[in-house]
């Protein structure tokens, strides 16, 4: 029988953020995003999806707003495994982002799924941005990585002024897969916990239910959803101005890492535990 054949996915769902302390405070917004094949996209180029791909389009997506910011992503994702030691990744990669909508982007965060070529998932790239203008990944490898299971890794990285560099995430990729072999009704689900000396302090997720993306769908997204990218700078600093007016308190951005990838922490450790593998 016959592999079916791989397909670009659109998801839609919402965001979920809640802060747990000095004060709680919690929102949450609607969202779509884009699961892309990488290398099947390599492969088959325009005939895998109706996405633009660097170019102008009310939908679209730019390699370079990932990775190095060079023209192809997929390229320094490949690049970053075989430096860090994952050789073993040579089948389908996933690229989860937010997709530049009118011409704008920003990606908090995004996730690259890396599997061998009989599907095992053998390696997450999380890659994280900020407001500044900065990125960072994270690299989840190793013996506890898996659907379902969770992931730990030092924080290394700004993100927020109302959060120090300090302490560490809890990853959570609650899927089984997103092989060919996947339902039309798949659901995807990400939980990232960020923890201080205190325990739990921020709880963030996104998840969505995955449909194929046509360009019927890509209609749909960008009329429910016109400001998306824009949206999500605005309520970045929306809710930062809620904290400041909760008077939760205001860290100055410290220099970046030296480095360009902070390793998961081995099992057993803490989050907040210094990992010998992290910068």
């Amino acid at each position: 029988m016959s592999a079916k054949p791989v397909k670009a996915l659109l998801g839609w769902g919402e965001v979920l953020h809640t802060r747990l302390r000095p004060v709680r405070h919690a929102f949450r917004y609607p969202t779509f995003f884009l699961m892309l094949p990488m290398r099947a996209w390599r492969a088959q180029g325009s005939a895998l999806t109706a996405l633009a791909r660097n170019r102008a389009a009310w939908v679209s997506f730019h390699d370079a707003d990932h990775g190095d910011g060079g023209p192809d992503s997929l390229a320094w994702l490949e690049q970053l495994l075989a430096r860090e030691g994952v050789h073993d990744a040579d089948g389908e990669v996933w690229l989860q982002c937010f997709p530049r909508v009118l011409g704008y982007a920003f990606k908090p965060v995004s996730f690259w799924y890396c599997h061998a070529a009989g599907g095992d998932l053998r390696a997450i790239v999380a890659e994280v941005h900020n407001t500044f203008g900065e990125r960072h990944s994270y690299l989840l490898h190793g013996d506890n990585l898996g659907f379902g299971r969770e992931m730990t890794a030092r924080k290394v990285f700004h993100v927020s002024p109302f959060c120090q560099v300090e302490g560490g995430y809890r990853f959570a990729f609650m899927r089984t897969d997103v092989r060919p072999s996947h339902r039309p009704e798949a659901r995807c689900v990400v939980r990232i916990t960020h923890d201080d000396a205190q325990g739990p302090l921020v709880v963030t997720s996104m998840s969505g239910q995955l449909q194929p993306l046509t360009a019927a769908a890509l209609r749909q997204a960008v009329w429910a959803m016109p400001m998306l990218s824009l949206g999500i700078t605005a309520r970045i600093h929306w809710q930062a101005l809620r904290l400041w007016l909760k008077r939760v308190p205001f860290f100055t951005k410290p220099a970046p890492p030296t480095v360009a990838v902070t390793h998961m922490q081995p099992a057993g450790l803490s989050p907040t535990h210094p990992s010998v593998t992290s910068p």
